[in-house]
């Protein structure tokens, strides 16, 4: 077995270990990276990018139908099933190679395709290979989590790791689950074709505003997605082409193919954590604000490190890590700067707290404004006026925004830099944008803020009609 000595062992070459691996051996430290499956991790070759990519040939396809309000006739597009998915691998295949074993050891990186496991504290073995290091990264990610469901075992069912490599056109798509890859899945498909029923057991879109969420549900309903709400499943039966979901009422539900979109499942089986004094529960390695385990020479990172699942925060982890690793400097994770999106058509975006979630927090002290997409012209201008943003401001300060409507993942953006940075209203109403824009409907709900100040104060008018009568 062959002997490595390293500065820095980096286990899952997914965003995080990436993000790290590279930082870390240009600037001079000596690193290793452990990854069994593929290059890339889930995001590139079976979430984020295959299914923006699906999302994207969804559009054109959507686009074809529905020119009317534009004066062009509304087209049946042809949907070649098989080609959507070459389109897919294509997108895949353009990324791949930033994330490819040879980038990565061009770069200097020692990088072992094994499973790795640790045998001692600051010990691993992968294949023929014993690993020690100064600092270890668990960076693993997470997988489907597939909910015990009687009669599962025995059905075909497909989850995001094998959804993208359908090259038929399935006639109708069963989908459990209401999440953000639920809802993607559905709204894409049943515009490439596919008769599609969304079964959730609780409220689809559960972890966003509700009045925002009820936009988005509006626009797949009128689109012809059937989304079932507060139907738990019990029972799932059939066989490959012909499957049937039974709910808790009594309710059956058929359809030709099933995928399961119920949430992630941290992978963390077979790492051997406990050998190295590693805390850890079904969510994750139990991790401090600094992101280092119980084991201080063990850091985790995105999904291992058991909050947020997203693949940005494991980029951001990747920078609070390489921190203290490289610089020996004091760096914490923190969540409240952290936006996610939800890219159905219209969008769903979030950062800091929901407008329920800051009342209870902050009570009288919080205020609440917003603006409507059909306010803005260019909204108008391309019949993108469903949705509204609102802001959740405390003493003059965002703590939080939500945005329903178009390109709401983009917009999103000014609020998490305004929170990350801690700035007010005031830079936001006075930031210049150009118009027509949809960024103008931020500028207008910071506006919107001051609105009462100025336009409803009787003092405002007061000096203002001083003004006009004592100014030369």
């Amino acid at each position: 077995m062959e002997q490595i000595n390293t500065d820095i062992c980096i286990i899952g070459a997914g965003s995080g270990g990436l993000s790290i691996a590279a930082g870390a051996v240009q600037m001079g430290a000596r690193v290793v990276l452990v990854e069994a499956a593929e290059m890339g991790g889930d995001c590139l070759n079976a979430g984020c990018v295959p299914s923006k990519a699906l999302i994207a040939a969804a559009k054109q396809a959507h686009a074809m139908t529905t020119g009317a309000a534009f004066g062009i006739a509304p087209v049946v597009p042809e949907i070649d099933f098989g080609k959507v998915k070459d389109h897919v691998s294509d997108v895949i295949a353009g990324i791949a190679p930033v994330d490819s074993q040879e980038r990565f050891e061009g770069l200097g990186v020692r990088v072992i395709r094994e499973w790795g496991k640790f045998t001692g504290p600051q010990e691993l073995t992968a294949g023929n290979f014993k690993i020690k290091a100064r600092r270890f990264v668990v960076a693993t990610g997470s997988r489907p989590f597939v909910p015990p469901i009687p009669g599962l075992d025995s059905v075909p069912y497909l989850t995001n790791e094998t959804i993208f490599a359908q090259r038929q056109r399935p006639a109708h798509l069963i989908v459990i689950g209401g999440g953000p890859i639920g809802m993607e899945m559905a709204q894409a498909h049943r515009r490439l074709g596919c008769e599609v029923t969304v079964i959730e057991g609780a409220k689809a879109f559960g972890r966003d505003d509700p009045e925002a969420a009820a936009v988005v549900l509006a626009k797949m309903r009128g689109e012809g997605v059937d989304v079932m709400e507060d139907a738990p499943v019990v029972r799932v039966g059939g066989t490959e082409g012909a499957v049937e979901v039974e709910l808790k009422d009594g309710r059956l539900v058929k359809g030709s193919h099933l995928l399961m979109a119920v949430g992630r499942q941290v992978s963390l089986d077979g790492l051997g954590l406990d050998a190295a004094g590693v805390e850890f529960t079904s969510k994750g390695v139990t991790v401090g604000p600094d992101l280092r385990s119980s084991n201080p020479k063990i850091y985790a990172v995105g999904d291992a490190a058991g909050g947020l699942q997203f693949t940005h925060v494991a980029g951001y982890h990747a920078g609070v890590v390489i921190r203290q690793m490289l610089f020996g400097l004091p760096s914490k994770s923190r969540t409240a700067h952290i936006p996610w999106a939800t890219y159905t058509d219209p969008e769903l975006a979030q950062v800091g707290p929901t407008e329920a979630e800051a009342r209870k927090a902050h009570g009288d002290g919080l205020t609440v404004v917003r603006f409507d997409y059909a306010e803005n012209d260019r909204a108008q201008a391309e019949h993108k006026t469903e949705g509204f943003i609102k802001v959740m401001v405390v003493k003059g300060r965002p703590i939080g925004a939500t945005i329903a409507g178009a390109q709401a993942g983009e917009l999103i953006g000014i609020w998490a830099m305004a929170i990350a940075t801690k700035q007010k209203m005031g830079d936001v109403a006075g930031t210049v944008l150009p118009y027509p824009t949809l960024g103008e409907i931020s500028k207008r709900a910071a506006g919107a803020y001051f609105s009462p100040t100025l336009f409803d104060n009787p003092m405002v008018k007061r000096v203002v009609g001083l003004v006009q009568r004592y100014l030369p």
